[in-house]
């Protein structure tokens, strides 16, 4: 599958994931610093006389090696005139003048030299940083697999293997989505800032320390140097130890609540004596290590991560329906639905914070808290020791690779659920060794060994798979998942965003409590799915959201309420306007991206200044016209002016330009359709649902546009089709019932809409219609009373 959100990774993983016994939790809630100056950063060569021990721990970490300027001592792949072909494009590696260069193609697609100018990453690969016009460092699509040779490295490969980038594609190493500034730069850097002039059009990036380093955790350090420096007596003492990293001139509490984990004899698994006051640690390595959009550059670390960034939820091309890892998601989303996250575990409980490592095999790291006892034992996994099927991670955080050669663990941390498989789909971690065997009788193993284990308990993945296939029962199934608080806030999450597609009144009051829910995804998500209600319902439900604890929720709740701005009064306009100039900076940091263009244009179409978002769309089109959303949102402003004609030429040049076809053929099929064209537009309407074929709504609206031309053959063919895909679609099922009824097909008729009352919740209109359909027909006139 292509990823259109190409990330660079050479930190360090958050692997598996276990506590000491009696082992102190790390870290204490985040507090503000009361210095009266704003801390500056300072450098690693400042840390390390007095931090000996940790520094001699990072050197030569991932972290400190995340980006490095190319030279003899940093690059790893082979510059001795290696070539590399990838369809018919002959790359060639090479020196000169002892620097290293690749000959291949360009943004005009002609073979050039090119020279390194960075290494990015250094295990189990390195990439390339070139320098291109504009400030602009692009990362090349062919990398250096830095593997040993017995393990299928010390090659050069592509990071797409199986398809052609060209010139000219989004993908192409000098393209958009493989532009170190904004897809990179932010997680192998200190102290990033971006810097995009969006007068001059370039990129003016710096940061404080080209790697990884001691204040991309810690923060800012001038104040603690100040701090060291006027300590009377040694600065390490236990009794200077002891004071608070704040009055220490820190700026970020990493150190240890104390909080004991003791084996509870029962279960066998170390238990907290309380649960951890914050989770700063984990924040803080979010930034880095979870799938997100960069809202804000000004990171205060140990602040949490909704401040800065909007994390992923459990998207359909991102995750399996049952969390486990599809896509590239890192592992901040994956952990947020474990159980030992749940339990107050951390990221340095398994990884020691300096050198990125676990320390000793991997499953001894989960013997700290899992007493081998009871789970190193044939009883427990029923598998030989020593054995694949024995060990920990293996089977609760199976590996997939991305980037062709990078095995990523699953940090969801999960039970093997091969009932799952059978059920909707999800993979699962017997199959990994048991290729030869069916899921069937992977889950029949599973519950003969455990009579009364997990499988026979419901998981969050049949109301999240029910909600991704439109199933009857989704609905029910999503609104209880909401209301679950034992279920992690990104699973309750992603139930919102689900819920948006089937809601009625009858789950309305899941998501006004999730609006005051204590968990901030669940927020943010409720005030996302404010745009299916009226207009008065999302103002009273979303209003209090403007003032959230979280900056993050505030400029979703902004945004949300934009097009109701003129239902605020006077006391309510404060907080509205401060927080849609929260959202306004949001996109003007990332006003190198044509996305930003796109949301404040809609923000300004919705609060009816038109032209603040015609100059919007137009900025951002000259930035990236390959976004097919500014071009659709151009056209839909012209609608709005009553001027169809120019909204179907902004359209066909879109066609020429976007990447998404499909949703522009569509909205080139609705303009043409508007403008009693509708030959023209049926035309339109199907490529678009043939190039996306599992959008069942651009098929429903090509079925009813074929119902309109009175092609209602084909229409019944087009909207069954769908409903397969989507079967309580209510549209679908409304379309279908009266167009049978319309082709005197009444029980066909009737039976669609039986369907459609069970997925409306008795809805009165739908009730009236069933009514319509199950009075008898008229009996036909006798021959006394025909009419003359």
């Amino acid at each position: 599958m292509r990823s259109t959100r190409f990330r660079i990774f050479a930190g360090l993983f958050v692997g598996l994931l276990g506590v000491t016994l009696l082992l102190v939790s790390r870290q204490r809630p985040p507090r503000r610093s009361s210095a009266p100056a704003t801390p500056s950063f300072v450098g690693r060569a400042t840390c390390a006389p007095c931090h000996d021990r940790e520094n001699r721990r990072f050197t030569g970490s991932r972290h400190d090696l995340a980006m490095q300027p190319a030279d003899e001592s940093t690059v790893l792949g082979d510059f001795g005139n290696a070539a590399f072909e990838h369809f018919g494009v002959r790359s060639t590696f090479f020196r000169r003048d002892g620097k290293f260069f690749a000959n291949t193609d360009g943004p005009d697609g002609v073979l050039a030299d090119f020279e390194i100018e960075y290494t990015f990453g250094v295990f189990p690969l390195q990439q390339y940083l070139i320098e291109l016009s504009g400030g602009r460092l692009q990362a090349l699509s062919i990398a250096w697999d830095s593997r040993p040779v017995a393990e299928g490295g010390q090659r050069w490969f592509h990071l797409y293997p199986d398809e052609a980038v060209p010139a000219g594609d989004i993908l192409h190493w000098t393209g958009p989505e493989q532009n170190w500034n904004y897809m990179c730069a932010e997680c192998h850097s200190t102290n990033l800032r971006k810097h995009w002039r969006a007068d001059e059009q370039r990129y003016d990036t710096q940061w404080s320390e080209i790697d990884v380093s001691c204040e991309a955790c810690h923060g800012p350090g001038s104040a603690h140097v100040e701090w060291a420096k006027a300590a009377v007596g040694d600065p390490h003492s236990p009794e200077a130890e002891a004071e608070d990293s704040l009055a220490r001139g820190l700026v970020i509490e990493l150190r240890s609540e104390p909080i004991e984990w003791v084996s509870d004899p029962a279960t066998g698994i170390a238990k907290p004596s309380r649960p951890p006051k914050a989770r700063t640690e984990v924040e803080m390595c979010a930034r880095c290590h979870a799938r997100r959009t960069q809202l804000f550059d000004a990171n205060v670390p140990g602040r949490p991560l909704l401040e800065t960034h909007k994390p992923a939820l459990l998207e359909t091309q991102l995750y399996f329906a049952d969390g486990q890892q599809l896509e590239e998601v890192y592992e901040y989303g994956s952990f947020l639905q474990s159980r030992m996250y749940a339990a107050g575990v951390s990221c340095g409980h398994c990884h020691d914070a300096h050198s990125s490592r676990i320390e000793g095999a991997a499953d001894d790291v989960c013997k700290r808290c899992h007493t081998p006892d009871r789970f190193a034992q044939p009883e427990h996994h029923h598998h030989a020791a020593g054995s694949k099927g024995a060990s920990c991670v293996e089977c609760h955080m199976p590996a997939r690779n991305y980037m062709v050669v990078d095995a990523r663990r699953d940090h969801s941390i999960r039970v093997p659920r091969p009932d799952l498989t059978t059920a909707i789909g999800t993979p699962n971690a017997c199959a990994n060794c048991h290729a030869d065997q069916s899921a069937a009788w992977a889950r029949d193993a599973v519950a003969t060994w455990y009579p009364n284990g997990r499988w026979t308990k419901p998981h969050s993945a049949e109301a999240i798979d029910a909600g991704r296939r439109g199933r009857p029962e989704a609905e029910t199934a999503l609104s209880a998942l909401i209301d679950d608080k034992t279920q992690s806030g990104i699973v309750r999450a992603t139930a919102i965003e689900l819920l948006m597609s089937c809601m009625s009144p009858a789950s309305l009051a899941s998501l006004a409590r999730a609006i005051e829910d204590p968990d901030a995804l669940v927020r943010s998500a409720a005030v996302d799915a404010l745009a299916v209600l009226p207009p008065p319902e999302r103002v009273r439900i979303g209003f209090p959201l403007l003032s959230d604890t979280q900056r993050g929720v505030r400029i979703e709740a902004a945004s949300a309420l934009a097009g109701e701005a003129r239902f605020l009064n006077s006391a309510q306009r404060a907080p509205f306007d401060a927080a849609l100039s929260e959202y306004r900076a949001a996109q003007s940091m990332n006003a190198d991206r044509p996305e930003s263009y796109a949301n404040l244009g809609s923000i300004a179409a919705r609060m009816g200044d038109r032209a603040e978002a015609r100059r919007a769309y137009e900025t951002g089109l000259r930035r990236g016209p390959w976004f097919a959303g500014l071009w659709i949102n151009l056209a839909d402003l012209h609608r709005a002016e009553g001027d169809d004609a120019e909204g179907e030429r902004v359209l066909r040049r879109g066609l020429a330009a976007a990447v998404d076809k499909a949703a522009l053929h569509h909205a080139l099929g609705l303009n043409l359709a508007r403008q009693k064209r509708l030959e023209e537009a049926l035309v339109e309407l199907k490529h678009g649902v043939d190039l996306a074929p599992g959008d069942t709504t651009l098929a429903y609206v090509y079925g009813v546009a074929l119902l309109s031309a009175d092609r209602k053959s084909e229409a019944r063919v087009v909207l069954a089709e769908a409903l397969e895909q989507r079967p309580a679609d209510r549209d679908l099922l409304y379309s279908l019932a009266t167009l049978e009824r319309d082709l005197g097909q009444l029980e066909r008729a009737r039976a669609y809409a039986h369907r459609l009352f069970e997925a409306s919740h008795g809805d009165p209109g739908v009730r009236a219609l069933l009514e319509e359909l199950q009075a008898p027909a008229p009996s036909p006139p006798t021959r006394a009373q025909e009419p003359r």
